[in-house]
């Protein structure tokens, strides 16, 4: 069961924007506990697709790659998240982590309200470093690591 109507200004966008776009976009801005990240609401109610999240990149390319990200998926051109691909950012692979549902509270909250609960599949897009690493490789430069932290576990096979 989803939200069918808003209880103030906030709320109600978010229903508007998923009822017009199919989705929303929220926007979280870095503090002392992290980085900025950005995540979708409605992919799952809309579409059958998984929702999305990034961390570590500016509100508007972030907002774009999300929106790359559920265009894909919708197509079928990504299919496999336990795979990288090339179709989120130009010449560079991004990998997918599966977010768990423990970190659902501390991460998407207003997911979590328009659900009313945690029934929906969250998945961390990853992008690479300049030279082409991921967070769990060990060549990996620390700054990198702290811009976009894990939410689940690293995948094996990538």
């Amino acid at each position: 069961m989803v939200r069918q109507a808003g209880e103030d200004a906030s709320e109600q966008k978010v229903i508007d924007d998923i009822a017009t776009h199919g989705w929303h976009g929220v926007h979280i801005g870095a503090d002392e506990e992290g980085p900025g990240y950005a995540f979708t609401i409605g992919a799952c109610h809309s579409f059958g697709q998984p929702e999305f999240l990034i961390m570590g990149l500016p509100h508007s390319m972030a907002h774009r790659i999300l929106d790359l990200a559920l265009d894909a998926a919708r197509s079928g051109a990504i299919t496999d998240f336990t795979t990288t691909t090339d179709v989120l950012l130009e010449g560079h692979q991004c990998a997918f982590v599966r977010v768990p549902v423990e970190q659902y509270r501390d991460y998407v909250g207003y997911a979590r309200w328009y659900y009313q609960g945690d029934d929906f599949t969250l998945y961390q897009i990853v992008w690479p470093s300049r030279d082409g690493h991921f967070p769990w490789q060990a060549q990996a430069s620390a700054q990198y690591v702290e811009s976009q932290p894990l939410l689940g576990p690293a995948p094996l096979a990538i």
